[in-house]
């Protein structure tokens, strides 16, 4: 029988890819300081928690898609229940680590085999599952209502802090979940103190928001050229605004 000319899957390749596709994206949900809601925990389907890369993986693909189920399951897991995926649903890679033994195929100087000396060696396989919001059909308790954000109401402001950047006097809204400045409104956009685990990271990021308010022409007049996600311009100016 001729062998397929198809390639092996590579999974590390694959989780590789994916994570330079998401950085390209502009997103990096694993550097906010700030809650958002929802789960953060991805679950199998029987409610054990993914463990190592699988739930870095995990989360990121849930906040990148807007999942609101933390549960995740194989295609045959879901028709266990008598679910179906829905049709066009795109799965994600997980892997699985772990090790075997096999039996030295020659001493140690090269003489016969020895059968009671094993050699333990690691390898690692990789399966996709789909998250309960792709899965038609489930119990209700895989699909549980998305958690509202958690307040931090002893998140108060730090006094001199919030004076000083006051004073600025940039057009700040704080509200929404996400941070930004937009140059049409010069406009600084910022969830509340409260959604934040430490008030510092609060003002580390409206630190950050007001060095991009600094580019426009009727301030500093800062231009690196056609600034695109990932281009030598948008580096530049992202360095500006980290310093």
């Amino acid at each position: 029988m001729a062998k397929s000319s198809k390639p092996k899957f590579d999974a590390a390749a694959s989780i590789t890819n994916e994570l330079i596709k998401i950085i390209d994206r502009g997103v990096l949900p694993w550097r906010k300081p700030w809650t958002v809601g929802g789960s953060s925990v991805p679950l199998r389907q029987n409610g054990e928690p993914y463990q190592g890369v699988n739930n870095f993986l995990l989360t990121m693909r849930t906040l990148m898609a807007g999942f609101s189920s933390p549960y995740w399951m194989t295609l045959r897991q879901a028709n266990e229940l008598d679910a179906k995926v829905i049709k066009g649903s795109k799965s994600s890679v997980v892997v699985y680590y772990g090790t075997a033994e096999r039996e030295q195929a020659e001493g140690a100087h090269g003489g016969e085999a020895e059968t009671e000396d094993p050699k333990t060696i690691p390898f690692m396989k990789s399966y996709r599952v789909f998250n309960a919001d792709q899965i038609e059909g489930l119990d209700p308790r895989f699909h549980s209502a998305a958690a509202e954000p958690e307040v931090h109401p002893e998140r108060a402001p730090i006094p001199h802090m919030q004076s000083f950047f006051e004073a600025i006097g940039a057009n700040v809204s704080f509200s929404g979940r996400e941070t930004c400045y937009v140059p049409n409104l010069d406009k600084i956009y910022m969830p509340p103190i409260e959604l934040f685990e430490n008030p510092r990271n609060f003002y580390a990021v409206w630190g950050h928001e007001l060095g991009h308010w600094t580019k426009p022409r009727h301030r500093l007049n800062r231009s690196y050229g056609d600034a695109r996600f990932g281009n030598t311009a948008y580096a530049r100016e992202e360095i500006v605004a980290l310093s």
